[in-house]
């Protein structure tokens, strides 16, 4: 036990740095360890090569892991064996000085079978396991404090196992869902997703989610303006396993869907543009997501039109949800709902570096070989767009519309298939805890003594005392004469 304490102690500490560093795989916040390594160029070269970005993946960390695993069966699995040994074994016999023992009381009785036989008769109706061996009846209570005890310890080694499986079999994903645009669950369909070593991304949940509605409400007065006060996402779902339906997605009330759970954990809004070439035909168009920067959802994004002729266009803007003039002119959020929208957009013209092979962000633009639109001016080419506006490029390029706005909700979605075995292993816990701290494990003695005499004493297994007044009903029962201490030699 000493081992497998050590062992644990191990195990938190060399958690700690997946703690206070940024880790690789957390879908939640993919760019964290791009973002170390920009802010830290030194740094963290020598942080990844211990491994202390992917700490809970490290060879190091499974192997304190599993040191404990084996440790704690070894621990454990005896432990149990013997525990169950002692539950299901009868009460032991009596020591030979039974005076020593708590609340010993002695005396004559008119018939001594008649009181052994009585005492059997009463501690089997207060729910003693009882023996009576020729002058001697044996009794005890309290072995659900042991069956607590073992299933305090075996939760351990399940909640192990738990975790284990989770970590080994389970998955996490991000995607992002404009309103009306529809989710398969498929592992090209994730924006990011860390599956673990042995999970069966080929077989994921089949299931398709759509989000229907997003609702977003901010306080709109007062000291606190802005803050935000309550999200909704309102989904429709079809899979095969629990059919089609509908559900409010909100913080803390995830959609599960056979054990895949969808949580709410961001969003944001996606301006509806429509670029248009220098020949007038659709280029781009549809909702495009802006990723917010503030807490006034000042957000930024990318429009690509590679198909644009006579050369492929590209747009990088802000979206301000209500839009108030700044300090220096300049436009700035002033809260987070919409009430003045405006995209305010800077074109490029070029070669995307779409067709080089390397993947390519949705929300960065690769200006390797694009060229900013100027102005006749040579000024850069600059536009504030209000909802409904059009502008035309220079040059004949082409047009922008911004036609629109909808909102978008960020998911994460993850699968933990030990998180029913940790379940059971947290139920097993409590209730044998409980049990253990709550349950008095006691013995009492009822025997013939060799000068004709029947005495009566008690034991308690645990720290805490005898039940008051528990040894007095014995003597009473067996007819006992009372004591004149009224009780008290059962607190000696």
């Amino acid at each position: 036990m000493r081992t497998a304490v050590v062992l644990l102690i191990l195990l938190a500490l060399t958690s700690v740095p997946g703690s206070l560093l940024p880790q690789r795989g957390v879908a939640s916040d993919p760019s964290a360890v791009p973002n170390f390594y920009r802010e830290h160029p030194e740094l963290a070269p020598w942080l990844d090569r211990l491994s202390l970005f992917d700490v809970y993946s490290a060879p190091w960390f499974a192997a304190v892991y599993v040191l404990l695993l084996v440790s704690m069966t070894g621990c454990v699995v005896p432990r149990c064996a013997r525990l169950w040994h002692e539950v299901r074994s009868v009460p032991p016999a009596a020591p030979r000085r039974l005076s020593k023992e708590a609340g010993y009381r002695s005396g004559h009785v008119r018939d001594v079978d008649v009181a052994l036989d009585t005492a059997v008769t009463h501690l089997r109706r207060r729910r003693f396991r009882v023996l009576r061996d020729g002058d001697e009846v044996r009794a005890e209570k309290g072995q659900v404090r042991e069956l607590g005890n073992l299933a305090f310890h075996l939760s351990l080694l399940v909640l192990l196992i738990g975790v284990a499986g989770g970590r080994l079999f389970g998955y996490e994903g991000r995607v992002a869902l404009v309103e009306d645009t529809t989710f398969a669950n498929v592992a090209s369909s994730y924006d990011a997703m860390t599956p673990a070593p042995w999970a069966d991304v080929a077989g994921l949940e089949p299931l398709d989610l759509t989000l229907e509605d997003f609702v977003a409400e901010f306080e709109n007065s007062g000291p606190r303006f802005g803050e935000p006060r309550a999200f909704e996402a309102t989904v429709s779902y079809r899979s095969a396993e629990e059919g089609d339906g509908t559900f409010a997605v909100r913080p803390n009330r995830p959609l599960d869907i056979n054990g895949t759970k969808f949580f709410l954990t961001g969003h944001g809004y996606a301006p509806q543009l429509t670029v248009r070439d220098g020949n007038g035909d659709v280029a781009a168009s549809g909702p495009t997501i802006f990723l917010p920067m503030d807490q006034a959802f000042t957000s930024d994004g990318v429009v690509k039109a590679p198909d644009a002729r006579p050369t492929s266009l590209a747009f990088q803007g802000l979206f301000l949800p209500t839009a108030v003039n700044g300090p220096e002119g300049m436009s700035v959020s002033a809260y987070p709902d919409l009430a003045n929208p405006i995209v305010q957009l800077t074109a490029y013209f070029g070669d995307l570096g779409l067709d080089k092979g390397s993947p390519q962000s949705v929300f960065t633009l690769d200006f390797t070989d694009l060229e900013r639109v100027e102005r006749g001016n040579g000024e850069p080419w600059r536009v504030s767009l209000a909802l409904g506006q059009t502008v035309q490029l220079p040059d004949g390029l082409g047009s922008v519309t911004f036609g629109g706005v909808s909102r978008f909700a960020n998911f994460q979605v993850a699968r933990d298939p030990g998180k029913e075995i940790s379940l059971v292993a947290a139920i097993l816990l409590l209730t044998g805890l409980t049990a253990s701290l709550a349950v008095r494990r006691r013995r009492i003695w009822v025997r013939r003594a060799s000068d004709g005499t029947i005495e009566v004493a008690g034991r308690s297994l645990s720290r805490r005392p005898l039940p008051p007044g528990e040894l007095t009903d014995v003597a009473a029962a067996v007819g006992l004469p009372p004591t004149d201490a009224g009780g008290l030699e059962e607190d000696r």
